[in-house]
């Protein structure tokens, strides 16, 4: 199943729990209404993300995905307004079981699994459609708009946020390092390569990366590319 947990993700233990339900407060579940099925749940995300891979956002229907989940039309509308939204959720439950921000020690160590789990997350077919077409949403639906931005935008931006932070109190982040400009650098990078590019993201681009946010000593190469100051 899409939703299964990553044996390979060395997620912690809070990432490894199934359904970003589990991270709501009780109030947030009563805004969502009736308890969800988590069975349900997770028939009705693979279902749509099944089919967006097989008619793109466009040919996406709520009937579509309630009849390849195997459940009532009634039931997707009761959990979610709009398949934007069963998107969304998709999205980011995926992330959420996926990208790992386990402290290995190391700020450099931290910030190559994350890049390392958010590329691997996103070569795996029709998930960079997925996000294009929730971002394209968002551009024309201002409520769906702030859905996207606190239910994935926001929170992969303060996963990446904590791990600087985390860095900074060990005490191993360069000097002078700004959680939200690793944040920018990050997220800019890999939303430009996606939704402007054809472009895939590879590991050569985490060596990168990695070179310009946690550099270990002098790089020969960035050190030949600067210009002679004699």
């Amino acid at each position: 199943m899409w939703f299964a947990i990553d044996a390979s993700s060395n997620c912690g233990p809070l990432r490894l729990v199934i359904g970003r339900l589990a991270l709501m407060s009780d109030e947030e579940r009563g805004r969502r209404g009736p308890k969800r099925s988590q069975q349900s749940r997770l028939a009705i995300l693979t279902a749509a993300f099944e089919l967006i891979r097989e008619a793109g956002y466009r040919g996406l229907t709520i009937e579509g995905i309630a009849t390849r989940a195997g459940v009532g039309k009634q039931t997707v509308y009761r959990w979610w307004p709009t398949k934007a939204d069963v998107l969304l959720e998709a999205a980011a439950t995926k992330a959420d079981l996926h990208v790992s921000t386990t402290d290995r020690g190391a700020f450099r160590d931290d910030l190559e699994q994350f890049l390392r789990d958010s590329f691997r997350l996103l070569r795996v077919p029709g998930l960079a459609e997925l996000l294009r077409s929730l971002m394209a949403e968002s551009q024309i639906n201002p409520e769906f708009a702030q859905r996207f931005r606190e239910g994935f935008l926001n929170r992969r931006r303060a996963a990446l946020v904590e791990i600087v932070e985390r860095a900074q109190m060990r005490g191993d982040a360069p000097v002078g390092t700004s959680a939200d400009l690793v944040a920018d650098v990050v997220f800019g990078f890999i939303w430009y390569r996606v939704m402007a590019t054809e472009r895939s993201l590879e590991d050569a681009d985490i060596v990168a990366l990695l070179r310009l946010l946690a550099p270990t000593g002098i790089d020969p190469e960035v050190v030949a590319a600067l210009p002679d100051q004699g």
